[in-house]
C-alpha cells in the first residue's frame, strides 16, 4: 500500500454500513438537525466572537467593551439632572458658587498648576475681644479724662488721652490683622495665611488629611460660625485647628467634596463656565 492510498479493510465482511458514507455518519439527522449545529458558523456564532473586533481581557477574544461602560481612566460624564444637584440649587444642601480668581493677597501663595477653590475670612465674632476692649477703654478713659479735667489736673488728662490712643491703635491693628487672615482651599491643599506685620503661612495637603471635623457652640449655631479641626498621619502639624470660620457646613462640604469627589467640582465649574459663555 503506497502513501496516500486508502486503507483497505482486512475483512470485507467486517465492513460497517456507516463506512459506506464518506461523512462517517455525520449526515445523519441525529447529528446535524439540532438547533445548535451550523457547519458554516460553528466557530463564529459564539457570544465573544467578532472578526472585526480586537482582543479584550475582560470579555475574551474578538469582543469589545459595551459603550455604556467607559474606560476607567476617562473623566466621568454627568447628566443634566446630576449637574443641577451639584449646583445645590434645590434641597437642603446649599453650596455657594466657587470664586474664579484669588485675591492679590492669596495669589502669591499658589503655584501655577494649583486650582483655586476659594478663600474665607474669619467670622466677625473673631473681633469680639478687641472691639469690647476698645469700647470699654473709650468709656472708661473718657470718664476718667472728664473727671481729671474738672479737677484741673492737666498732666493726667494728657496721659489718659495718650492711653486711649494706644488702645484704639491696638484695636485697629487687630482689625487689620483679621482682614489679612484667610482660610484658603485649593484642589491640592488647605492653607491659613495670617499676620499683617509678621506673616505666617500654614498648610496641609488634602492627601494627608485623615480626619476632619467642625464644632459649633450654641452661639456659633445662631451666628453661623464654627471651629475646624484637621487631623493627619503626622505628629507635628503646621495646621490643625482653625477657629471662627463662617458657614461651617458649606465649607465642610467644600473640603470633603474636594477630597473625595474632585470630578464633581470640575463638572460644576464646567457647567458654570458654559452658563457664563451663553450669557
Amino acid at each position: 500500500m503506497g502513501p496516500g492510498e486508502p486503507r483497505q479493510p482486512d475483512d470485507e465482511g467486517a465492513r460497517r454500513p456507516q463506512d459506506d458514507d464518506e461523512t462517517f455518519g455525520y449526515n445523519d439527522p441525529a447529528f446535524n438537525s439540532g438547533p445548535e449545529y451550523n457547519p458554516d458558523a460553528a466557530y463564529s456564532d459564539g457570544p465573544g466572537y467578532s472578526p472585526d473586533a480586537g482582543y479584550s481581557p475582560s470579555a475574551g477574544y474578538g469582543s469589545s467593551r459595551p459603550e455604556e461602560y467607559p474606560d476607567e481612566y476617562e473623566s466621568p460624564v454627568f447628566t443634566a439632572e446630576e449637574l443641577e444637584g451639584l449646583g445645590g440649587s434645590s434641597g437642603p444642601r446649599r453650596v455657594l458658587p466657587l470664586e474664579d480668581e484669588p485675591t492679590t493677597l492669596v495669589a502669591k501663595y499658589l503655584f501655577p498648576t494649583e486650582r483655586y477653590r476659594g478663600e474665607w475670612k474669619r467670622h466677625w465674632i473673631h473681633l469680639t475681644t478687641p472691639l469690647l476692649v476698645g469700647a470699654g477703654g473709650t468709656l472708661l478713659l473718657g470718664y476718667l479724662a472728664g473727671f481729671l479735667t474738672r479737677q484741673q489736673i492737666d498732666g493726667l488728662v494728657t496721659a489718659a488721652v495718650l492711653l486711649w490712643l494706644g488702645v484704639i491703635a491696638w484695636v485697629a491693628w487687630r482689625v487689620f490683622d483679621w482682614y489679612f487672615d484667610r482660610f484658603i482651599l485649593t484642589n491640592k491643599r488647605v492653607m491659613v495665611v495670617n499676620g499683617m506685620v509678621t506673616r505666617k503661612v500654614a498648610m496641609m495637603p488634602l492627601l494627608r488629611v485623615t480626619d476632619m471635623k467642625y464644632t459649633q457652640s450654641p452661639l456659633g449655631r445662631v451666628l453661623n460660625y464654627g471651629t475646624f479641626v484637621l487631623e493627619s498621619a503626622g505628629q507635628d502639624q503646621a495646621l490643625r485647628e482653625v477657629k471662627h470660620l463662617p458657614n461651617p457646613n458649606e465649607l465642610y462640604l467644600r473640603v470633603v467634596e474636594e477630597m473625595y469627589e474632585p470630578q464633581a467640582v470640575e463638572a460644576r465649574l464646567g457647567k458654570d463656565g458654559d452658563a457664563g459663555d451663553d450669557a
